[in-house]
């Protein structure tokens, strides 16, 4: 009987000692999850546009935390800081687009996988290399 009140009861019990935890708690989740479907819906449309899963992708959005964290160790503001880190991901993302996949157009899937790993380790290298790790 102890353990159906602590499953069932004691948390309701909790919630209501400490609502701000709780909405805390509910807000991180609502968060997490829109960050998750985000990445999920361009995992889907990579996929579904070029045909081959983007292992690059992840490695993108690590670059993009690490510009934002790094502008801000370095004195910018939140909300300039989230700015530049747009304007460098949109860069990155053109010069990606332009030096690594337009010539690999009409190749053979593997080729385009085999760029996207390739791409990984270099993203993750080079934002180690100018952000630190």
């Amino acid at each position: 009987m102890d353990v159906l009140y602590q499953v069932f009861l004691g948390p309701l019990r909790d919630i209501g000692n400490n609502p701000a935890f709780f909405g805390e708690v509910v807000i991180g989740g609502i968060l997490a999850g829109m960050l998750y479907s985000l990445v999920a819906l361009g995992f889907v449309l990579i996929f579904k546009a070029s045909g081959v899963f983007n292992f690059a992708q992840g490695v993108m959005v690590l670059f993009a935390a690490l510009t934002l964290v790094g502008l801000i160790e370095r004195g910018a503001g939140v909300v300039p800081a989230l700015l530049l880190t747009a304007v460098v991901m949109i860069v990155l993302a053109f010069g990606i687009e332009r030096v690594v996949l337009r010539p690999l157009v009409n190749q053979e899937h593997i080729i385009l996988f085999m760029a996207a790993v390739g791409l990984n380790f270099f993203l993750e290298g080079f934002g180690e290399v100018v952000w630190g790790v």
